[in-house]
């Protein structure tokens, strides 16, 4: 499939001029402000929020969760799921239990909820099976009708776009269609197609034929067409596909604007997205970046920081490579392959954790890396592939389960390994999303019940930022 440069899909797709897309953003706000839905965002890891800030994240699915979520004065939550670490079977039982229980706190609330599976915008993830689950609950305990499934793998700040129906990821101007990346090789969720329509049909097993999908094309977006998108939302049924492309967040705005007017009108939608409309949809305005001032107020650290690198994806050891340059960081490798050893594992995991306290204790920052070599034993499948990963992630949870001081910060890299450590091993169960510390590098401020209260959690995706970007988060942490 052809190669884009993005600079020249940039001319080819002018943007709307200012007249339009006033007009669209006064008509989306006028949607939003005739909808009192609460929007509630499932998160498949805990990198969604990395467009968003001043909302709550909810570590558990619990009724008393949703409803604290319900009940909150914004219009938006989170809940971290972090299925992407679930087999398929931990998949169902979780979402049949998220689905109970929203539907159980909106009557009871007499409260409408709009729903968002949040999902990898490289198109990694339990779909159709997530969504799918969803409906089938929601429908069966509420008798409610679903129209339609929205799909917006667009990821702005992650240089992830969508142009004649076909998803890219882009490496500089260079714009590559998703499906020759290497994030179509996932062990546990690869796949071939790059073109959304096609993607969906090999995703679902040719349940939905890609002829048959509803496509939203930028030449509608740009010309800010909303009437003529909403009454094309208004006709889908069936739970058909709804294929969303965008080159830039004004398309976003003109989609919300149609999405919500249709819904407005009576039409149900379920949303599987990357983290860029979720914001838009809320009404969530732009915030600067965040500063060590804001991140760690003006007092003196006395202790290091703490950064846990545990992806595998070859931006984050680009990344990894350009942090060791940084000579105020001290660097340990977590022996990861000796998993299949528990003694030997439990013995490196003491090793590891014990030169981390020494360090952290002194002021020095520390990184842990595990070895850059894959651990891929012969003949496994994907679902064992997957509870290897999950196993390795346990591990890093032990290390920081084991670190007496408390560390001024704490960097996780990479999807799996930063829910483990917030969930697990800080012990996180509501937390606040500050905002980013680069773009789409989402910060928690951890709750008060958690191990480490009020610590800064930067939450680094594995596949986000050029190869300098670790190196930057840290330098702004440790003030350098």
């Amino acid at each position: 499939m052809q190669k884009l440069k993005l600079s020249e899909m940039m001319t080819i797709y002018p943007a709307p001029d200012k007249t339009s897309i006033d007009k669209a953003r006064q008509y989306l706000e006028a949607q939003r402000q005739k909808n009192r839905a609460k929007i509630v965002v499932l998160d498949d890891d805990p990198t969604g929020v990395q467009t968003v800030h001043d909302v709550s994240v909810y570590t558990d699915w619990s009724y008393d969760s949703i409803s604290s979520g319900f009940k909150e004065k914004v219009r938006m939550f989170y809940i971290l799921t972090n299925s992407r670490s679930f087999t398929q079977q931990e998949t169902i039982l979780a979402h049949k239990q998220i689905a109970g229980n929203i539907t159980k706190v909106s009557h009871e609330l007499e409260r409408e909820y709009i729903l968002i599976s949040r999902s990898d915008s490289t198109l990694r993830g339990h779909w159709p099976l997530e969504t799918q689950v969803l409906k089938d609950v929601i429908e069966e305990q509420t008798g409610e009708h679903i129209n339609g499934e929205v799909i917006v793998p667009f990821f702005k700040e992650g240089g992830r776009y969508t142009i004649n129906d076909v998803h890219y990821v882009a490496y500089g101007d260079e714009l590559v269609p998703a499906g020759e990346t290497e994030f179509a090789q996932d062990k546990t969720f690869g796949y071939t197609s790059s073109h959304l329509g096609e993607w969906v049909e090999e995703k679902s097993a040719g349940r939905y034929k890609k002829e048959e999908l509803c496509y939203i094309g930028l030449d509608e977006l740009r010309t800010c067409n909303i009437e003529a998108i909403e009454q094309r939302l208004l006709e889908v049924d069936g739970f058909n596909k709804i294929i969303v492309n965008a080159l830039d967040m004004c398309d976003i705005e003109v989609f919300c604007a149609a999405l919500l007017g249709a819904i407005n009108k009576g039409k149900r939608f379920m949303l599987r997205t990357a983290a860029s409309l979720p914001k838009v949809l809320a009404g969530i305005a732009d915030k600067p970046l965040l500063t060590r001032k804001e991140l760690l107020g003006t007092n003196p650290v006395d202790s290091g920081g703490l950064i846990i690198i545990g992806s595998h994806v070859k931006k984050t050891t680009e990344q990894l490579e350009e942090l060791q340059k940084c000579d105020f960081i001290d660097f340990i490798e977590f022996n990861q392959h000796l998993i299949l050893d528990p003694a030997r594992l439990e013995e490196e995991i003491k090793r590891v954790a014990a030169k981390c306290n020494t360090l952290i204790s002194t002021g020095r920052t520390t990184a842990v890396y595990t070895r850059r070599q894959v651990f891929e034993p012969e003949g496994a499948d994907r679902e064992q592939q997957l509870k290897i990963s999950v196993e390795i992630s346990e591990a890093l949870v032990k290390i920081v389960e084991n670190i007496q001081t408390t560390p001024a910060f704490i960097i996780a890299k990479g999807g799996i390994t930063s829910s483990d450590i917030g969930v697990k091993a800080l012990k996180v169960k509501r937390a606040l999303v500050l905002g980013q510390i680069l773009d789409g590098v989402p910060v928690w401020r951890t709750g008060p019940e958690s191990r480490f209260p009020g610590m800064p959690y930067v939450i680094f995706p594995g596949n986000v930022g050029d190869k300098t970007a670790l190196a930057r988060a840290a330098k702004i942490l440790c003030g350098k």
